[in-house]
């Protein structure tokens, strides 16, 4: 099983939007464990939103819809206000 999950900064009202096959721990490396990386900088993060697929190649399609200025916008409106 894939998640496919948006984080929120807001410190710094940024998105994050990725997939995993472990959100624990994915989760950790966000806000605790990651020394470099896009997401360091923006610390802390709240998880807003999942969605579970059966396998990679759909998860990995599903981030990249929500990854477009549409997704973004979808995040915003519905997750954010």
């Amino acid at each position: 099983m894939f998640t496919v999950y948006v984080l929120h900064s807001s410190k710094y009202d940024k998105i994050y939007i990725g997939h995993t096959s472990n959100l624990t721990e994915r989760m950790k490396s966000h806000n605790e464990l990651g020394t470099k990386g896009w997401t360091v900088k923006y610390r802390p993060w709240k998880l807003i939103h999942t969605e579970q697929y059966a396998t990679k190649s759909e998860a990995i399609k599903r981030e990249k819809q929500l990854k477009t200025s549409v997704g973004r916008r979808w995040i915003r409106a519905n997750l954010l206000s």
